[in-house]
């Protein structure tokens, strides 16, 4: 019997805008401190879109998208779904996937959007998993992108020192011999909604951020049990997929998890028995860019040749809904 075909990522790429926000700009609109934010998040600086720049969610996701199909040799005409991962469109509707399928001139894609927080891009990695599987899909383009710039209450330094903008990109092709994805896991759980939600409300803009395009939205969050839950949902899903495969914590090469928070990624890598030196992180650079963060982090490493073929990669994600994934790949043709 053949071997039913995989999904296998053929082509990284990621884009953020040019704006540096450093945590030394932020003790002047807020009351924090480099050493604080440091301390308890692991973040240095973000980048924020600007309104004077082409930087809107369309854009980042558009030019991460390039660069995806430029390594994966393809054109955007060969595509046939485009799924991208975001909490921040540009517009109510129509779809991100739709005004990024004009964007770089895909002509006959099916283009939706998910929201899944910053689960978002595994969730919609692995809807080009099915499809591919399904032999419904032949070439899938997956994004997470945010503009968390754009919903953030300025004045609360909870929330305003860890989030970021930017986008992420892969191009999923069919794998036939064996190689990809070897498995996908997902999970939400609803009634803890109200522990990372938006709500109707417009923040004040200080006025070195006049740049930013703000929203009619604010992101609130209570996040002491949001990281509590964090560990424990990232940890039992990373443990689930590993076994489910036959692997153990020696057999990942590298775990490309979200970038929320770096002590929720040292109790994560505690828990599961993996050194973090074989843990990516870019969040000192980056902060939290939700559905972006692991698209990001994995054309770094990618391009920074951290992983080799026949590496097993894992990624594992938690953000609102509550919701939560680990994805275990195969690299390689």
């Amino acid at each position: 019997m053949a071997m039913m075909s995989r999904a296998k990522i053929i082509g990284t790429g990621s884009f953020v805008p040019q704006r540096i926000l450093s945590n030394n700009e932020l003790e002047i609109i807020v009351d924090t401190s480099d050493k604080w934010i440091t301390r308890r998040t692991g973040i240095k600086e973000r980048r924020i879109s600007s309104k004077g720049r082409r930087e809107t969610t369309t854009d980042l996701a558009a030019q991460a998208s390039f660069k995806a199909m430029e390594m994966a040799g393809i054109s955007a005409a060969d595509l046939d779904m485009i799924i991208v991962g975001t909490v921040t469109p540009d517009r109510q509707f129509p779809s991100t996937g739709c005004m990024v399928q004009k964007a770089i001139g895909s002509s006959h894609a099916a283009a939706f959007d998910i929201s899944a927080g910053c689960s978002g891009f595994l969730y919609a990695l692995t809807m080009a998993h099915n499809g591919i599987r399904a032999q419904t899909s032949r070439l899938v383009l997956v994004l997470g992108v945010e503009r968390l710039s754009t919903i953030i209450n300025w004045q609360d330094r909870s929330t305003c020192v860890l989030l970021g903008d930017g986008a992420g990109a892969v191009v999923v092709a069919s794998s036939q011999n064996g190689r990809g994805i070897l498995s996908t896991h997902l999970q939400s759980d609803g009634t803890f909604w109200d522990l990372l939600y938006s709500s109707y409300e417009r923040s004040c803009l200080p006025q070195s951020l006049a740049c930013i395009d703000l929203k009619p939205f604010q992101l609130k969050m209570e996040g002491n049990r949001l990281f509590k839950h964090a560990v424990g949902c990232l940890s039992t899903i990373a443990s689930k997929a590993m076994e489910e495969n036959g692997l153990s914590s020696n057999d990942i090469a590298l775990v490309v998890p979200h970038q929320a928070n770096i002590r929720i990624i040292l109790a994560m890598a505690k828990n599961l028995g993996i050194p973090m030196e074989k843990v990516y992180t870019n969040l000192d650079r980056y902060g939290n860019t939700s559905s972006a963060s692991i698209p990001i982090a994995l054309d770094e490493a990618n391009r920074a040749g951290l992983i080799k073929d026949g590496d097993l990669i894992l990624l594992v994600s938690f953000g609102a809904g509550l919701t939560w994934g680990a994805t275990i790949i195969e690299w390689g043709d």
